[in-house]
């Protein structure tokens, strides 16, 4: 048993065992303990504790360790209480029949973990944890997006106008950018507290991808093209994995870094590698994806039609979570000057639409999942306005099997628009029913026929092939 074990045993039994402690969380020098019943902390024998410097009686119990010592000390405690820090502690002061309630639904847990876990669904579980502490933000942040959407294509298609309306739309994005624009710091900061890393250090990497502060005359360059890297360019995928790989390194530094210098060698030297890895291999890497994707997707929009439609309405998605859906800017932009209207855009938005439909399907079809049903009921209405995030991110893509069917869905949704053709936009806008003002050449009938089809495909793949028994029947997300 190391020091810190043994520490940390000390000051549990010194705070009145683990049934009195509610949740651990510890700072640069001390472990911040909320405890249950003040009166069976003994702080005699807690300031006695050799290690201990010192103890402040406030809204918790501060135990004074020091740095370096006080993140060992923490993660120990936390370890015995089964829980991650600042989780609150499953209680302990139970009746006879609590207990056995718990234990039976623990077995229960344990059993169909056993079942049903392997590889893939641990990721899914992952990618769920570190989503779904954000979906109140992302509805609400979404919904006044969508908003802000509406007017602005409204604006931008010559149904309305006015000073006030652009300054409140303006006001709108701000709104929303401060959740969606910063998205991959938010996601850095859960995935660390997922994989047991600083959560500070999971954020600096998550916004360091964010290439804050860089022009085109002040730039990074790819090592492996030499052209500028793009802000974002990795997604939110490359952020989790480079901050999986920061909590391998940081534990790692924990471990042999001693204590009197740990709080200052550890976590320099660690966003120091990763930040390195991050910018010079993970978002490089995920250009060389970018500029596969770019050639495809070209290929596909020369051969046009129904197969086009499908192809680029199915893997839309995929580039959003990837967030290399941005490729596909220039390419608007060079339609609109040549031709006056984007033809991409529409078929891109049926991928959305794929997934509103799943959404219903889930809905529908997993009634006693109370947890699912409250998270689609803030998420559709975003979703029909074109914000996808809070949908892929706080329902298809945890629960894995209603993502691939959404993308099936806005692949006939794309078929359909393909199919029809000569549906395009005049502008580059949001998507979902948002884009309607912006529909060129009066082809409203045909662009709300992608939408219908859509809505029908995700709905009827998601129904029939996107859910599993612990979808229906659990009260769980993620499961």
């Amino acid at each position: 048993m190391s020091k810190e074990q043994k520490l940390a045993d000390q000051i549990i039994s010194a705070v009145g065992g683990m049934d009195n402690i509610d949740n651990i969380i510890n700072c640069m020098t001390r472990v911040r303990i909320k405890v249950i019943d003040e009166s069976d902390v003994n702080y005699d024998t807690l300031k006695s504790i050799e290690g201990v410097l010192g103890v402040v009686n406030d809204d918790r119990v501060q135990v004074v360790v020091g740095p370096g010592t006080v993140n060992k000390v923490a993660n120990h405690m936390a370890e015995q209480s089964g829980v991650k820090l600042g989780d609150t502690i499953p209680h302990q002061r139970q009746t006879y029949r609590e207990a056995a309630e718990s234990k039976a639904a623990q077995n229960k847990s344990e059993f169909q973990s056993k079942q049903k876990r392997g590889k893939f669904n641990k990721l899914l579980k992952t990618i769920a944890n570190i989503f779904i502490p954000l979906i109140p933000a992302f509805i609400g942040a979404g919904l006044i997006g969508g908003i802000g959407a509406v007017l602005s294509n409204l604006m931008q298609g010559g149904q309305i106008s006015g000073e006030w309306v652009t300054q409140l739309v303006t006001v709108f994005n701000v709104i929303k950018d401060g959740m969606l624009a910063y998205l991959a710091i938010f996601a850095g900061i859960n995935a660390a507290k997922e994989f047991g890393a600083t959560p500070g250090l999971g954020g600096v990497i998550g916004g360091t991808t964010l290439l804050t502060g860089l022009t085109d005359k002040n730039a990074i360059t790819n090592i492996f093209t030499g052209d500028h890297l793009q802000a974002g360019q990795g997604g939110i995928i490359g952020v989790i994995f480079a901050v999986w790989l920061l909590s391998l390194v940081e534990k790692r530094l924990h471990k042999i870094v001693p204590n009197a210098i740990d709080i200052i060698i550890t976590p320099t030297l660690t966003l120091l590698v990763i930040g390195l890895m991050t910018i010079f291999i993970i978002m490089p890497l995920a250009g060389f994806v970018s500029t596969g994707l770019v050639s495809v997707i070209n290929w596909v929009i020369g051969i046009g039609g129904i197969f086009s439609g499908f192809i680029i309405g199915a893997f839309f998605l995929p580039l959003v979570m990837l967030g290399l859906h941005h490729i596909f800017t220039p390419i608007h932009i060079e339609m609109i000057n040549q031709t006056g209207a984007t033809y991409l855009l529409p078929i891109a938005a049926m991928a959305g639409a794929g997934q509103v439909g799943a959404a219903i399907a889930l809905w529908f079809r997993c009634r006693k999942n109370k947890t699912l049903r409250d998270t689609i009921k803030g998420a559709l209405p975003i979703g029909f306005l074109g914000i996808g995030e809070p949908l892929i991110y706080g329902v298809t893509l945890p629960l894995g099997r209603p993502f691939f069917t959404a993308c099936i869905g806005g692949g006939i949704g794309g078929a359909v628009v393909g199919g029809i053709g000569h549906i395009g936009a005049t502008a580059i806008g949001p998507s979902g029913i948002s884009l309607l003002p912006l529909i060129s050449d009066h082809m409203y009938l045909g662009y709300i026929a992608g939408l219908l089809a859509a809505y029908i495909g995700g709905f009827v793949f998601t129904y029939l092939f996107g859910t599993n028994k612990a979808m229906r029947e659990s009260d769980h997300l993620g499961d």
